[in-house]
């Protein structure tokens, strides 16, 4: 079979994943077509001295580090990117840059994700207080915040920028008309708003994205919670876990446990070492298996720092203090 064809045929299985026997299994099938047809992981494979077709359990696939985003194009072969994510980056830094061939799998991703956790889009009001990110291009979450905000269809729908005393009186009108509302707000700007303005809207579902982007100094997440649940007069705080790199996101409803949907996993490596896996229960680098990466890699170690609770959940902990692993890009060249 060509293998233009197989990845039609584990395309048309991303999304109806329904057992942890099913997850594996692609997980297995997209590895080995992965591992043949993006280049610069395969290199990275063929460099760790793992044989794909001895692979047979996800435990057993390399993650590449999620760095490899900053410096490669990591894409299957003989593929036209569609859209390009770029990553914030600060002052000094390259960004990370998604190279995205199909962005219709991103959309029925982050559509079907939000209607697991939160039903239909159609029944909220979207709000969204992201200045950071719609004074850039390529960002992935305005692009997914875009949408919702035009699939939920309700007039009071949309973006404040600065505008936090158009957001209050939204804020306001929305709770008098006893309308189901999201805020989507990046972390910093969340709090400039509850520093200067108070509700109490119980019934809102206010969701942080996370990250201060050098506009404030970073807090614990229990403070912060503490900070906006007084603020906005909400009993708990939302969470938002994506990134550049990803076609799909988790989402805690509370407490800073965040669950996956289907095709999303997350499994906890070594930080001394990264190729060995840790149970559930213990605290170490976060993996991702994210199905919906067909098109560039699903298997992603990344920066933050976590446990695994259960099959579909986790924490995050924090960020390892060294932004980039050394050596990592020897095992490609």
């Amino acid at each position: 079979m060509y293998l233009r064809d197989v990845k039609t045929t584990l395309t048309k299985q991303l999304f109806s994943v329904t057992t942890n026997e099913d997850f594996e299994k692609l997980a297995v099938e997209i590895f080995q077509y992965q591992a043949t047809d993006c280049s610069v992981y395969s290199n990275f494979v063929k460099n760790l001295g793992v044989n794909p077709s001895a692979v047979n359990a996800i435990s057993q696939i390399p993650f590449i580090p999620v760095e490899f985003f900053k410096s490669h194009k990591i894409v299957s072969a003989n593929s036209k990117p569609e859209i390009i994510f770029a990553s914030s980056g600060t002052t000094g830094t390259e960004q990370s840059k998604h190279l995205v061939s199909d962005v219709s799998i991103y959309e029925k991703s982050y559509r079907l994700a939000f209607e697991k956790f939160y039903g239909n889009i159609t029944h909220y009001a979207v709000l969204a207080l992201l200045p950071s990110y719609q004074e850039r291009d390529g960002s992935s979450l305005i692009y997914m915040i875009d949408d919702l905000i035009k699939l939920s269809k309700h007039p009071l729908s949309g973006y404040f920028l600065y505008n936090h005393a158009e957001l209050n009186n939204t804020l306001s009108t929305l709770h008098q008309q006893k309308t189901p509302a999201i805020l989507i707000g990046v972390t910093y700007a969340l709090l400039d708003f509850a520093e200067s303005h108070t509700l109490e809207f119980p019934e809102l579902i206010v969701m942080e994205t996370g990250g201060m982007k050098g506009k404030r100094k970073e807090i614990v997440r229990e403070e912060l919670h503490e900070i906006l649940c007084s603020g906005f007069g909400v009993p708990t705080i939302h969470s938002e876990y994506g990134m550049t790199e990803l076609l799909s996101q988790a989402y805690s409803k509370g407490g800073g446990i965040f669950h996956c949907p289907d095709w999303m996993r997350i499994l906890i490596r070594d930080t001394n070492d990264p190729l060995s896996l840790l149970p559930d229960g213990q605290a170490g680098g976060i993996n991702i298996i994210d199905l919906a990466n067909i098109n560039s890699c699903s298997f992603i170690a990344t920066q933050d720092l976590g446990k695994k609770l259960t099959t579909d959940s986790f924490e995050v902990l924090g960020r390892f203090d060294n932004s980039d692993i050394r050596g990592c890009n020897l095992l490609v060249q």
